[in-house]
């Protein structure tokens, strides 16, 4: 992945505890602009809130990322240490502190081996290089198996321009903002406040569309920058066309991070999409479609695998959603295993078993009651998931 007018490298400094690759910088040619969404969870990492400060100004040069360690819940100790770190990547760039965005992600409550990671900062700016984000997509995985990307390219006002991404995560991974760490970046001219409509709206169709646990991070940062190399004219309002063409990009770039992330989910072996349909306002097919999704009940059978719909429509009806349980069709795939409420019987059971070890799988669930409609990308929960978790600190 090239993205014009940024660079990255990757380093091993000493954070994880089993070794490997945990530090990873992006840095710019100059300030570009820049936007971010963060966690709405209440406990908020020290990253994210000098990130969120520092992102006010609409302009970045550099995001300093480590793995290993969230340095959440570390006091005024954790800034201290967010910005000291930072402040080494800007001297050795020669930039001004303020233009350095830091993320973290691991495990909470540890203070950050400050001395470790601006050791290694050094060594980091020497590598930075054009091609270096497949490193860095590496840096940032915790209980991640693979690294995740994604890029294309498209044309604005006769300019090729590029447009990629990097992103991690697999457990805690629940909508409630983007649910993982995501850096964004294109050679594209635009402003910041679009930029930062671009990237809301993007994620409220992706990264807030997928669940694994139920559970989001107290460090969960999106960011996206925007070089403005490719030398198109720039795009200062989101409604013209140039800013359609770059959020539907966007947009698929982050459904194919998402769709990764799913898929890397721990412990995972089916993957599958609620999708709530004929809900009675959007509000209500989102409520009933995140609690289908995350239900413990639901996971587990999909880990079995086990048609039991008796469980979807257990959690579609605590949902808090209105709809007449006489009228629910639900269907795994193109085979339809409830009609108004009632289920088909042990013939359309094996067919529908047959969708989901063929997966992932579509499960619809038509409540009749309107014309709204939601989805979550979500997976199963394993004995696996429970292992890992269990053992994250040791």
């Amino acid at each position: 992945m090239l993205i014009p007018g940024f660079r990255a490298a990757a380093a091993a400094a000493g954070i994880k505890k089993h070794g490997g690759l945990d530090l990873a910088l992006i840095a710019a040619d100059h300030p570009v602009a820049a936007a971010g969404v963060f966690t709405r969870n209440r406990v908020k990492a020290a990253p994210v809130l000098l990130c969120r400060r520092r992102l006010k100004a609409g302009s970045a040069q550099a995001i300093l990322v480590n793995s290993g360690n969230a340095n959440a819940c570390t006091g005024p100790a954790g800034l201290r240490a967010a910005r000291e770190t930072t402040a080494a990547v800007a001297r050795e760039l020669r930039l001004a502190p303020e233009v350095v965005l830091p993320a973290s992600t691991g495990v909470i409550g540890q203070p950050l081996p400050v001395d470790k990671i601006i050791l290694a900062v050094p060594l980091l700016v020497a590598h930075l290089r054009p091609d270096g984000f497949g490193e860095a997509a590496q840096a940032i995985m915790t209980t991640d198996t693979r690294p995740k990307s994604a890029h294309t390219t498209l044309k604005l006002a006769g300019h090729r321009v590029t447009l990629g991404g990097i992103a991690k995560g697999a457990g805690m991974i629940h909508p409630d903002m983007a649910t993982l760490l995501a850096f964004l970046f294109t050679d594209a001219a635009v402003t910041a406040p679009v930029l930062q409509t671009l990237l809301s709206q993007a994620v409220a169709q992706t990264l807030n569309c997928i669940s694994i646990d139920g559970d989001t991070s107290t460090n969960d940062t999106a960011l996206f920058l925007a070089s403005g190399r490719a030398g198109n004219p720039a795009l200062t309002d989101p409604a013209e066309p140039g800013a359609a063409a770059l959020a539907a990009a966007l947009t698929d770039i982050l459904a194919d991070l998402a769709t990764q992330i799913v898929a890397d989910g721990e412990g995972v072996r089916h993957r599958f999409r609620i999708l709530v349909t004929g809900a009675a306002t959007p509000a209500q097919a989102k409520k009933a479609a995140v609690t289908i999704a995350t239900s413990p009940l639901v996971k587990t059978a999909m880990a079995g695998p086990d048609v039991n719909w008796g469980r979807l429509m257990a959690a579609l009806g605590r949902s808090g959603a209105r709809f007449n349980p006489a009228r629910v069709d639900i269907s795994f795939g193109e085979v339809m295993v409830v009609r108004q409420g009632v289920g088909l019987g042990a013939a359309a059971e094996e067919a529908a078993l047959q969708a989901i070890l063929a997966g992932p799988v579509t499960i619809t669930l038509n409540l009749h009651a309107g014309e709204a409609q939601a989805h979550v990308e979500t997976c199963d929960l394993t004995e696996d998931y429970v292992r890992i978790n269990a053992s994250y600190r040791s």
